[in-house]
């Protein structure tokens, strides 16, 4: 299947899942079926390489049809388009990469060719890295990991917002190696295990469904729980300087096409009455029609700095922490010209003002991102 073919199917699931957006917002918990279907539909394909038939060629030619597809997929159900962002997100780590430096080249090539080749055979892939207190800096994790003989890691310590936990094959996270001083990156093989701590993963904080209601993002514990080591070790920083501009662009796409929704919604209703707006309201129509426009034109920036620049990093950064403001702007205006049946559940509108607040602690978080751009404000010094 090519990226279009995998947007069409999309497209159509997206459509009935906006059909269904009523029951959607009031969930509490994925449903597996959700992801069964979009793997049917080839979603799993954009954490596959081109060469083994999936769609991912390079983080440069890759990112617009991955983020295009999730984009649309959030116009249906936001929690499951943002759970799914996690899955090429995840897998850009490797395949970012393409060669590791000896003496880790015959092992990068081997684990990249695994994950993958799981993926294709319909594994989803997911993080759990954020850490109470950690601000959301996994340079700051208080995570473990200690080797064992047959080559594998033991990770202990506790991690939060496992986006898509029950739904997710593996997880990423991150845990300081025994006698290091940088943490490193692991994998954690989570198929079948149980949450009560019998296996070494315990729920500790269940996901309460504010904001991005369904998404599952639960709290663990865990002790001395079995990880796989990222395969070029010491190398954290180079995985999330190759794979951060995918990640931060198809996070931002998921908040986009809930502003496409919103405002497509807001435009219908709004139609109606329009002769009757007051000053106040069509202000801020107009200015949340503004806000959707410049949301827009940050995230083809994004998608044009990725395509084209050698180093995108600050201009995705910029791109993401500006679209994150645009989008609660333009939430935040269309339940004031709706009125307060907007705080209705049976409203989409308060459901998608918190929805897209999401976007502003999704990697990196909002301290995180101005700490970063006012650093690279002024690059040589």
């Amino acid at each position: 299947m090519d990226a279009g073919a995998v947007l069409d199917e999309v497209s159509r699931i997206a459509t009935r899942f906006a059909a269904e957006r009523q029951e959607r917002q009031r969930r509490r918990e994925l449903d597996p079926g959700d992801f069964d279907e979009l793997a049917q539909a080839g979603f799993l394909l954009t954490g596959v390489g081109a060469p083994e038939g999936g769609l991912f060629e390079s983080v440069s030619r890759s990112t617009r049809p991955i983020a295009e597809i999730l984009r649309t997929l959030a116009r249906g159900d936001p929690s499951v388009a943002l759970v799914c962002s996690m899955h090429p997100a995840v897998l850009s780590y490797w395949l970012a990469t393409e060669k590791a430096p000896e003496p880790y080249g015959g092992a990068w090539a081997e684990q990249r060719a695994s994950v993958t080749a799981l993926a294709g055979e319909g594994a989803w892939f997911g993080t759990i890295t954020s850490e109470p207190g950690s601000g959301g800096d996994v340079a700051n994790t208080k995570a473990t990991a200690r080797p064992v003989d047959d080559g594998t890691w033991l990770l202990s310590g506790q991690k939060h917002f496992g986006s898509g936990s029950g739904i997710t094959s593996f997880m990423l996270t991150t845990a300081r190696p025994d006698g290091e001083t940088e943490p490193d990156w692991f994998l954690l093989d989570v198929r079948d295990v149980p949450w009560d701590g019998s296996q070494g993963m315990k729920l500790i904080a269940p996901w309460d469904g504010h904001g991005m209601t369904a998404t599952q993002s639960h709290g663990m514990s865990f002790t001395d729980f079995p990880a796989a080591r990222l395969a070029w070790p010491g190398n954290w920083r180079r995985y999330v300087d190759a794979a951060g501009p995918l990640a931060a662009t198809v996070f931002t796409a998921v908040i986009l096409g809930v502003v496409d929704s919103a405002m497509k919604e807001a435009s219908t209703q709004l139609r109606r009455r329009r002769d009757s707006l007051r000053p106040y309201e069509q202000v801020e129509w107009s200015n949340a029609e503004q806000d959707a426009w410049l949301m827009r034109q940050a995230y083809e920036g994004m998608l044009r700095a990725v395509e084209t620049g050698p180093a995108p990093f600050r201009t995705v950064v910029l791109g993401k922490t500006a679209a994150a403001g645009l989008a609660e702007d333009c939430l935040r205006r269309l339940t004031r010209i709706l009125g307060g049946g907007t705080l209705s559940r049976h409203s989409p509108f308060g459901y998608w003002f918190e929805d897209v607040r999401a976007l502003g602690f999704l990697r990196p978080p909002w301290g995180l991102s101005y700490d970063a751009l006012h650093a690279l404000s002024w690059p040589d010094g």
